[in-house]
């Protein structure tokens, strides 16, 4: 009987000594976590984007013959410089040559009849003064010579267009530049306006780059692009938009941006690849970094801290868009609200954060 009231005392000693323990675990409070937020504002959240591309010539000229004839020497190559005045290539001038000497015997022939018409309009007029002849003779002899004057002028003109085809025998460089390519080889007979050898003038450097139209819609007026080389990032050059073609390529769908650069340093050459960084769609709206983007839900969400309470509760957002290292937002959220960026994974809701330094 001792030994039966002996352990039921027990029994009821552990028994309170279980329910005080449960007492004090519910009083104790659990501290704070600490996290670290933002205050939302409202930022520019536009879209970095880098393109490759190439540097061309601003200025780039086909070089032809206005006449026809058979190509006898092309004194050029790709790659090669050429100077203002050059002779890039000579055509056959047998024909040209024999057209000047042509054109030189007929305005020698018009010459010697236009001074026979004027010895012998001077000889009627003379002879109308002293009354031996009638008007009608000074006025025949009048108009002789006019139509020789104006057989001399068409000899003039004629030996003048022959001589101009006899110079367009030879084609040359009107700028200095770079050739970037060549048409027909010598021997070839070629036509008026057959591209002969391409110049790349010297006269400016574009950046040039294919862009997807909804990047070239959303571009601003005057972006600010910063162009480096892609083998040597350090060596960069500010650019602007200088031409956007009006038309997609049929192929590829994208648009051609033109960027002319300002003063490129030498290493930039013609044909180097680039690549250009700008900001597109750089409007107004909220930008969080990605470190405070959760879920709820199986959607994006994020924490929102109460500033007088200091507790968070789960809230769900829209997303425009996101990089690595930043999201943009769309909606769910209000200029002023607290968001955690980081501890984001170990939070619950309603439970009490401490705020870190730099925090709101």
């Amino acid at each position: 009987m001792t030994v039966r009231r002996f352990f039921s005392g027990l029994a009821i000693a552990l028994t309170l000594v279980l329910i005080g323990c449960d007492s004090q675990e519910e009083v104790a409070e659990t501290p704070p976590r600490p996290v670290r937020a933002i205050t939302v504002d409202e930022s520019r959240a536009g879209q970095v984007v880098e393109l490759a591309g190439t540097v061309e010539s601003q200025i780039e000229v086909d070089l032809a013959f206005r006449i026809s004839g058979r190509m006898t020497e092309r004194l050029v190559a790709v790659g090669d410089t050429v100077e203002a005045g050059q002779v890039v290539a000579r055509l056959d001038p047998s024909d040209e040559e024999n057209g000047v000497r042509a054109a030189e015997a007929s305005l020698a022939s018009a010459e010697a009849v236009l001074s026979e018409a004027r010895i012998d309009y001077d000889r009627q007029r003379h002879l109308y003064e002293r009354k031996v002849v009638a008007r009608v003779a000074l006025e025949r002899a009048e108009q002789v010579r006019k139509t020789a004057e104006a057989a001399v002028d068409t000899a003039s003109a004629q030996l003048g267009i022959a001589k101009r085809r006899l110079d367009d025998t030879e084609l040359l460089a009107d700028a200095p530049g770079v050739v970037v390519a060549v048409g027909p080889d010598a021997g070839e007979v070629v036509q008026p306006g057959q591209m002969i050898a391409e110049i790349a003038r010297d006269d400016g450097k574009d950046a040039v780059f294919n862009v997807a139209a909804d990047l070239k819609d959303q571009g601003a007026p005057e972006p600010e692009i910063v162009v480096r080389l892609s083998q040597r990032p350090s060596v960069t050059a500010n650019g602007r938009v200088r031409e956007v073609s009006p038309r997609a390529d049929t192929l590829t769908g994208t648009f051609r941006i033109r960027v002319g650069l300002i003063d490129p340093p030498p290493a930039m050459r013609l044909g180097s690849t680039v690549v250009g960084r700008a900001t597109f769609g750089d409007t107004a709206g909220i930008e969080l970094p990605a470190s405070a983007l959760t879920e709820s839900k199986g959607e994006p969400a994020v924490w929102v801290v109460d500033p007088e309470k200091k507790t968070v509760s789960l809230r769900q957002i829209g997303v425009e868009r996101f990089t690595p290292s930043a999201v943009t937002v769309a909606n769910g959220l209000e200029i002023g609200d607290i968001v955690v960026t980081a501890g984001v994974q170990a939070l619950r809701p309603d439970q009490k954060v401490r705020l870190l330094g730099g925090a709101p």
